[in-house]
């Protein structure tokens, strides 16, 4: 497995991000002036390049869950056409329309399925992927309009515990985990930590029964944590992240 670091929070470089272990490259770009999108696309044209030319199946750790975009550009330049398998909190599938924060971390699943504002696919080269081929876990902290446009979509939704190889999309797969999917008192200190979540256990299992499939291509793990974390609770999150990337 080759391990790509993108210690990035959108366009905001995050020194302090870690996997807590070796990685085989750590990618940087400098980004130029421009709205966000823009200045991600530079930096996800870099993701794209080295997920298409990795040797194995690539794992792309990150700071916020937009890398994913750059992942499955690269997949597809690589002539893989894969369904998604998306753990998180929250849905991310929001629009520039829908959202009331503005916040770009919570467009990223709807992008991929074509929908919203395509600046950031469109400088990739990203097709959609039919919404049919989504599975969305957990997603315990979503808005009226977010439920609204994964109805009318048609996206799959399962809790962790109820996955099953039976729900996943044919072919291969693109496997994306949010470590906020993860109960707060298991993972401390994410930016957007969700009460009520699953232990880190049974997110690990499910995570587990996707990856006997055989079928994962590629695994995307964001991690959006408190830059100026404890020091206990950065030791808790990269162990959860260590036990993610050791499965």
């Amino acid at each position: 497995m080759t391990t790509i670091a993108v210690p990035y929070h959108l366009d905001e470089r995050l020194p302090g991000l870690t996997t807590g272990s070796a990685v085989d490259r750590e990618l940087t770009a400098d980004l130029p002036p421009g709205t966000p999108w823009e200045r991600m696309a530079v930096l996800y044209e870099r993701v794209a390049a080295e997920v298409a030319a990795a040797p194995d199946r690539p794992l792309v750790v990150s700071g916020d869950c937009t890398t994913s975009l750059g992942v499955l550009a690269g997949l597809q330049r690589a002539g893989r056409d894969v369904g998604i398998v998306w753990f998180d909190a929250h849905a991310d599938f929001h629009t520039e329309a829908t959202t009331t924060s503005g916040y770009l971390g919570g467009m990223p699943l709807a992008l991929a399925a074509g929908i919203g504002t395509l600046t950031l696919p469109d400088a990739l080269g990203l097709r959609p992927t039919s919404p049919s081929r989504l599975v969305l876990v957990d997603a315990r902290d979503t808005d009226p309009p977010e439920h609204r446009l994964l109805s009318d979509a048609g996206v799959l939704r399962r809790p962790v515990g109820g996955l099953s190889a039976a729900d996943l999309p044919e072919g291969e797969l693109y496997l994306h985990v949010d470590l906020d999917v993860c109960d707060p008192g298991d993972v401390p200190d994410l930016l957007f930590p969700a009460p009520g979540g699953p232990p880190l256990d049974d997110v690990l299992a499910a995570v587990g029964r996707v990856l006997d499939t055989g079928r994962v291509v590629a695994v995307g793990l964001a991690a959006t944590w408190h830059q100026d974390r404890r020091a206990d609770a950065h030791e808790r999150v990269l162990a959860a992240v260590r036990a993610l990337v050791d499965r």
